[in-house]
């Protein structure tokens, strides 16, 4: 009887197949990882490109927007200053407007005087039927003495008030002044105020301190210093008229009878007449008979009429100021017809 051996199920050849099975799983397992990871490197890699690109795309994007930014602002400066540069020249051809208009109401009035003057004139040429002789008198000196026993003078020290010749003060300016000193032989003290209220000689101190001593060498300063006189003043003495008020009179000085004398030719000022007339009330208020501390005169020069025709009528508003403050004040308004 032939005797078999048992049979092996897991033979040699059998775990040879197995395990090569198995190391070809494993190898391809092994090529696989390595595929995969070559794949998650390059997808990094392109990755990382698209973001330099997105980050160089927002740093362009961060550039402009801040050129644009100051192109905005740049603009709105631009827009800014040419608003202002608009308003100022809205507010210039206001003024021109203004100018022109105050030039041409002015050129209307003088030719109304005008008129007036040939009217006048045509009338002086006719023959009176009865003839008339009148008797020579001689002409009083400006500013009659009144009481004042201290003057101030108030000389308008503009362009129009010196002779364009030599560029000072107008002689006849400096000639009325000595003839109203000389109406006044005896006084306590005498102050000289220009258009500004500047004091060409200087000042010592307010009230009676503030006036300057009467006698030759003051009146000889006075003219002196007239004639040399540099300081140009605006078209308006009534600055000077206040500084007068407000520096020369003593309250407490019971004797003190103060006078002012105005030598100008325009009122150049954007204040009313009705509020210089105010204020004076306050400075120079009235007691209860209607007299006055102060006393206001003045003189005015036809040179705004003679030598410029027209200028936006400041002469014409001069002589109505000082006509209406003079009377108010208890002085008087003389003016001249030649210079």
């Amino acid at each position: 009887m032939i005797r078999r051996r048992p049979a092996q199920v897991f033979s040699l050849a059998f775990l040879d197949c197995i395990c090569c099975g198995f190391g070809a799983v494993i190898l391809i397992f092994v090529l696989t990882i390595n595929s995969r990871e070559k794949e998650k490197i390059e997808v990094l890699i392109e990755v990382n490109r698209q973001l330099a690109v997105q980050i160089e795309e927002l740093i362009k994007l961060r550039t402009s927007k801040e050129d644009l930014e100051r192109s905005n602002a740049r603009i709105t400066t631009l827009v800014t200053d040419a608003r202002l540069r608009n308003d100022s020249l809205q507010s210039l051809l206001e003024d021109l407007e203004k100018n022109l208009q105050r030039e041409k109401r002015g050129q209307e009035a003088l030719l109304v005087d005008l008129d007036e003057l040939k009217k006048e004139i045509a009338a002086r040429q006719k023959k009176p039927e009865h003839e008339v002789v009148l008797k020579d008198v001689k002409p009083a000196p400006v500013g009659l003495p009144v009481g004042d026993n201290y003057i101030a003078f108030v000389i308008d020290t503009s362009g129009s008030m010196r002779d364009p010749n030599h560029g000072g003060i107008w002689p006849i300016a400096i000639r009325t002044i000595e003839a109203v000193l000389d109406s006044y032989p005896q006084l306590e003290g005498i102050q000289l105020l220009d258009g500004d209220g500047r004091f060409v000689l200087g000042r010592r101190g307010a009230g009676s301190d503030a006036w300057l001593p009467d006698n030759r060498d003051t009146r000889e300063a006075i003219k002196r210093t007239l004639r040399r006189y540099e300081q140009d003043t605006v078209s308006n003495p009534v600055p000077g008229i206040y500084n007068a008020m407000r520096f020369l009179f003593d309250r407490d000085n019971e004797k003190m009878r103060m006078g002012i004398f105005v030598f100008g030719d325009e009122f150049n000022s954007s204040d009313s007449a009705d509020a210089v007339i105010r204020r004076l009330e306050e400075l120079n208020p009235a007691d209860e008979k209607g007299n006055r501390r102060v006393t206001i005169n003045a003189v005015g020069f036809p040179t705004t009429i003679r030598y410029q025709f027209s200028m936006g009528n400041t002469g014409l508003r001069f002589a109505n100021l000082m006509r209406t403050v003079t009377h108010l004040h208890g002085g008087a308004f003389i003016a001249l017809q030649d210079l």
